[in-house]
């Protein structure tokens, strides 16, 4: 039950983080009370309301446990009431919503920062529930193991006819090279549901974890030194321990989440040339609210799978929610005609593979260092 513990923490671990991240409204909550005339408890200024007019603090606090548990939900659902109306734009209307906040109306929405934050660590709470293994099998993992039985059973059968004196030397051939295609496609499924391979490059079926030649990988040769250094010595770390190497990618992969912002932004400014009026900082507006919205799907996608496994029309919807998305934020974020923003969707989802494989490149060279 760790991995849900962990999972569970990390979630409220970002809302917190969010809420911390984002400025407060102002927004009196139901239960406060007018302390005027009483001096702030945190810079000693005089109070002439119910928040402090020097340093922003509400004048009535509270040393109760009931006080600490509402602060953690408060943070988790409310933002101060502003994730409420964030979410709704975010999801149905995304264009308004980064137009309105690039153009000032900042007190009525979580920043984007803020909603990044805690989107991203939802997301890797969902994603560690995912791959611990108390989790559903289901969807792709069910679909992997359901795969793996059938590689297995036809691998079984190849190996009695590769090694059967009744078969003929070309029956044997033919089953020796389709036995190492299935033995191949075996390994990719281990290694994405174990981070172990089942065979060793000549074929041999090992154990978890067996050992595995390495020496190809150890003399890689690019002319550069470090390169090769880092190659050879932090490459072979990785493929000798896949647990590891995959642990790192994942937990790297939401500690520096935050890149994706600067690798969009170059493209975004291409993408978008033509349209007057806007800067860097709308842009970046523009791309954090973006990819928010892709971990918020991303966590629903994970969610429905569990509780709906091989639903082709959800998993339709997905495909075609991200590029629709896309369109009605490009479109009504920079005031772009129809035929414009199709045109320029398609750089745009070009765009998106390159920021992503760039990604996923840093994220390889941080766990080979």
């Amino acid at each position: 039950m760790s991995g849900e513990f962990d999972a569970a923490g990390t979630a409220i671990e970002g809302a917190l983080f969010g809420a911390a991240a984002e400025q407060a409204s102002g927004a009196l909550g139901s239960g406060s009370k007018s302390t005027d005339g009483a001096a702030c408890l945190n810079c000693g200024a005089g109070m002439t309301g119910t928040f402090c007019a020097n340093c922003g603090q509400k004048g009535e606090v509270h040393r109760t446990l009931s006080a600490i548990w509402h602060d953690i939900l408060h943070s988790v659902l409310h933002f101060d009431g502003k994730l409420w109306r964030t979410l709704p734009l975010l999801a149905f209307k995304p264009g308004e919503l980064t137009r309105r906040f690039v153009h000032g109306e900042r007190a009525k929405f979580v920043s984007p920062m803020a909603t990044f934050l805690f989107a991203i660590f939802l997301m890797f709470a969902v994603f560690s529930f995912g791959g611990s293994k108390s989790a559903p099998e289901t969807g792709w993992r069910a679909d992997m193991a359901e795969e793996a039985k059938k590689l297995d059973k036809q691998i079984s059968a190849l190996e009695t006819t590769v090694q059967s004196t009744d078969a003929d030397a070309n029956a044997r051939k033919l089953a020796k090279a389709k036995l190492e295609d299935l033995k191949s496609e075996r390994n990719g499924i281990a290694f994405a549901t174990t981070g172990f391979p089942v065979y060793d490059d000549a074929g041999a079926r090992i154990s978890a974890g067996g050992p595995v030649d390495l020496s190809a990988a150890a003399n890689s040769s690019t002319g550069w030194h470090w390169l090769d250094r880092l190659l050879n010595q932090g490459g072979v770390k990785m493929m000798q321990n896949p647990s590891l190497t995959f642990y790192k990618l994942q937990s790297n992969g939401y500690k520096f989440a935050w890149l994706l912002i600067p690798l969009s932004l170059p493209f975004i400014w291409l993408v978008t040339i033509g349209a007057r009026g806007h800067r860097f900082y709308d842009h970046a507006v523009f791309t954090t609210y973006s990819i928010t919205f892709m971990c918020f799907l991303f966590v629903l996608a994970s969610v429905t799978g569990w509780v709906m496994p091989d639903n082709d029309v959800l998993d339709f919807a997905f495909l075609l929610i991200p590029p629709f998305h896309l369109y009605k934020q490009l479109r009504y974020s920079y005031g772009f005609s129809r035929a414009g923003t199709i045109l320029r969707m398609i750089p745009l989802l070009i765009s998106i593979v390159i920021v992503t494989t760039l990604f996923l490149l840093i994220l390889i060279m941080l766990g080979m260092m």
